[in-house]
């Protein structure tokens, strides 16, 4: 008797997605002194439950739930991914020349920290969910970002994180047309 093996392949192909971001310049990476404070409060961004580490770490395992079945939609979150790896690059640039340090701890001033953790993510079921969820992570995301910016007296990092806030916001309405066309 013979025995039959299947297989199944995914053939969802990802090699031509690049980042999905606005097609326009970031500021240059600066600050205009070292404030640990400021730092502290851009660890949030970096790693907290709202952050663009949680976000990346959601898109990716989203894309992979939905790459077998939704190609187009797992390409399009993995496009968001990678727009979100820039702003956290972004990010860290700005934490380390504030004279933070990259830890994946979200820093208070009081001296405490939070280590990030995946508790912060939420893995909806299906597609509609993953990407209700996606459109509310992205408008946490740039609550917060507005509110970091009226702390912050520093041009140069609100020049920074403006322009994240305006790929958080393509990014919803990208999402948004992806509910539409479910």
């Amino acid at each position: 008797m013979e025995k039959r093996i299947s297989t199944m392949e995914n053939t969802c192909d990802f090699a031509s997605v690049r980042p999905i971001m606005l097609d326009l310049p970031y500021p240059s990476v600066k600050v205009r002194e070292k404030n640990l404070a400021y730092a502290n409060l851009l660890s949030f961004d970096y790693c907290g439950a709202v952050s663009e580490m949680s976000a990346i770490t959601q898109y990716i395992n989203n894309e992979n739930r939905l790459s077998c079945e939704k190609c187009p939609i797992a390409k399009t979150i993995l496009g968001i991914a990678m727009a979100e790896m820039i702003h956290l690059q972004k990010l860290g640039e700005m934490i380390v020349l504030l004279g933070g340090n990259i830890s994946f701890t979200a820093k208070m001033n009081n001296g405490k920290q939070r280590m990030w953790t995946p508790k912060y993510l939420t893995l909806p079921d299906n597609a509609e969910q993953i990407l209700r969820v996606s459109i509310e992570s992205e408008e946490a995301a740039i609550l917060q970002y507005k509110k970091h910016m009226q702390m912050i007296r520093d041009p140069y990092i609100n020049a920074v994180l403006e322009r994240i806030i305006r790929d958080e916001e393509y990014h919803i309405m990208i999402l948004q047309v992806l509910m539409k066309d479910l």
